[in-house]
């Protein structure tokens, strides 16, 4: 049997990191891209035309690396030639309200699955927040696997079998980690 849980605390539920995802066509149509985190290059191969805002508030402009004309977007925008006014889209990033930025360290929301043998992790954390996929240089994957397995036996298991890696404000967590009592 497996069972679900989902207990968060008021302030995990109020924090939602931004998240987006642009079109190439008007009205949500054509190709499309998630957009998770900032941007400076997005190196598409045709013009944004439209947008969906999941949550935050998004600073789209015309150059990379944020430069020449840019426009702040905080709702879905079927047609962003009436924002932008034709300017094609190089580059975005969130941006916060009130001249402060979004949390750098989000907390978990952590969904969980879990059986006999296994339990599955969305958003592995610790104290409340995020595990970064590796503290100590940069985030390659063998460094994920060890700190996977070090998070799995922290919560009573033995090691991890599968963990993947997510990149949120140029910071590189552990996302959907798969922890196991034998044979990993």
């Amino acid at each position: 049997m497996l069972t679900t849980s989902t207990a968060q605390t008021p302030d995990e539920r109020r924090y939602r990191p931004p998240e987006a995802t642009i079109y190439r066509d008007a009205a949500y149509r054509g190709p499309a891209v998630f957009i998770g985190e900032a941007k400076s290059n997005l190196g598409l191969a045709w013009p944004v035309n439209s947008i969906r805002v999941a949550s935050g508030r998004w600073e789209l402009c015309e150059k990379t690396r944020y430069r020449g004309t840019c426009r702040t977007v905080e709702r879905d925008t079927p047609m962003l030639g009436n924002v932008l006014r034709g300017l094609t889209i190089q580059s975005i990033r969130p941006v916060g309200s009130g001249g402060g930025g979004w949390n750098p360290n989000p907390p978990a929301n952590d969904q969980v699955v879990r059986g006999n043998f296994a339990e599955f992790h969305t958003q592995p954390g610790t104290g409340g927040y995020r595990v970064l996929a590796c503290a100590n240089g940069s985030s390659t994957a063998n460094c994920a696997a060890r700190t996977a397995d070090t998070w799995c036996r922290s919560v009573g298991w033995n090691g991890s079998a599968r963990e993947h890696m997510e990149t949120v404000a140029n910071r590189v967590y552990l996302a959907d980690v798969l922890c196991v009592r034998s044979g990993y």
